[in-house]
């Protein structure tokens, strides 16, 4: 029960993270206010992004909705079905910040009609992103390193129910 509360004050801290900044975005920089932090590197710049990730999907609002819920399900799928040892707490700190990212997004989705982005790597023309997008693609990049580096293929047996070595010659 602890990891689930744990999990849970997590989750909602990192989502207020994400709404506070985009809120500041939204006040100071909603206005077409460009604010440099690195003169011809990073800079604060707003944009109302109507699609996803890269500006794909543009003005589809109800189909990125339902795939954020899809997304959502699985991964609380996927936390439930999880070991509580600490051997798998690093996957289970990828499967919340990925919520949250998500749902920060989604959130911005619901209430606005689109999400709110303002960081920008001018010095090689990066798409305008936010926190959210930096929870999502952090944890995703972890996560496929955690699997592909850190854990052995018998480390998830859990998830088909077979035991460890079983059906092994």
């Amino acid at each position: 029960m602890k990891r689930y509360i744990m999990a849970m004050a997590s989750f909602l801290l990192l989502v207020a993270g994400d709404q506070v900044t985009k809120q500041l975005a939204w006040n100071y920089l909603g206005k077409g206010t460009t604010f440099p932090l690195l003169p011809g590197v990073f800079e604060l710049r707003y944009l109302q992004n109507y699609g996803a990730a890269f500006g794909v999907l543009q003005q589809q609002r109800i189909p990125l909705l339902l795939l954020t819920g899809l997304v959502l399900a699985f991964l609380v799928y996927v936390y439930s079905r999880l070991p509580g040892d600490a051997y798998y707490r690093p996957l289970r700190i990828m499967c919340v910040i990925l919520c949250a990212g998500a749902v920060g997004n989604m959130i911005d989705r619901i209430w606005h009609g689109y999400v709110i982005d303002f960081l920008y790597f001018k010095w090689i023309d990066f798409p305008i992103f936010n926190v959210a997008d930096c929870y999502v693609v952090v944890s995703a990049i972890l996560t496929a390193l955690l699997i592909l580096f850190y854990y052995k293929e018998e480390d998830f047996t859990f998830w088909t129910g077979k035991e460890k070595g079983e059906g092994r010659v």
